[in-house]
């Protein structure tokens, strides 16, 4: 039988990407000099879409001085300076794969940002494969996007697994649409849709980490 996979989101999922955002869009509109309610427009900016593109909006909005290249490159490095994953969540990744699990990431955004967040953090560290929808133009939902996040764990879909995260639709309804079992990050709120419900909601990952052993003793349990 093949070892059994996970795939989690990377953002609001394994780190606290708002929390970083907020601080960075502060620190950014006061060393560039802007009004208060730039920080706004910055944060909701970023918030909703952080390419680079994005910094070209920004900068032709503010006119400001430096290149889109290097704002840019200053977002990332600020940014990966920023974030951070919990050390028990490091831990029970780790745990995870000693209990035979294949771990991976699968996030939506510009490979840059997030491998960048990746590596800062050491979660690139704990598990066995990532995919950054930028690299092959393929975005969750998309079930593309998840065959090939397990492609880089080294396994298929048709072997089955789960996808955890806190998005309803790209994370719970394309890794469903994908043949995955789901679990929600809910962080204290209600399930939105009226249908595509999780397999198991949590309020944090890890509670989902702490569940996904649970499932994988149980099934030891029934086939020995």
């Amino acid at each position: 039988m093949p070892p059994p996979l996970v795939l989690f989101d990377l953002d609001s999922t394994l780190v606290d990407r708002w929390e970083a955002l907020a601080v960075w869009a502060a620190e950014f509109t006061t060393r560039h000099g802007l009004e208060g309610e730039e920080q706004t427009y910055v944060l909701g900016l970023v918030a909703q879409r952080a390419y680079p593109s994005t910094f070209d909006v920004i900068r032709t909005r503010h006119r400001l001085p430096m290149s889109t290249a290097e704002l840019w490159h200053t977002y990332c490095t600020d940014i990966a300076a920023l974030v951070s994953c919990q050390a028990d969540v490091l831990d029970d990744l780790e745990e995870l794969r000693a209990a035979g699990w294949r771990v991976g990431v699968a996030t939506n955004g510009a490979a840059d940002i997030q491998r960048a967040k990746l590596r800062a953090t050491g979660i690139s560290e704990r598990v066995d494969g990532v995919f950054v929808s930028e690299e092959a133009e393929a975005r969750k939902p998309q079930i593309r996007h998840f065959a090939l996040a397990a492609a880089r764990c080294g396994t298929v879909l048709s072997n089955g697994g789960w996808m955890v995260g806190d998005n309803p639709v790209n994370d719970i309804g394309g890794g469903r649409s994908a043949g995955l079992r789901t679990m929600w990050i809910s962080d204290g709120r209600s399930w939105p849709l009226a249908d595509l419900r999780p397999d198991h909601t949590v309020p944090h990952v890890r509670a989902a980490i702490d569940l996904l052993l649970l499932h994988a003793a149980d099934h030891t349990r029934t086939t020995t």
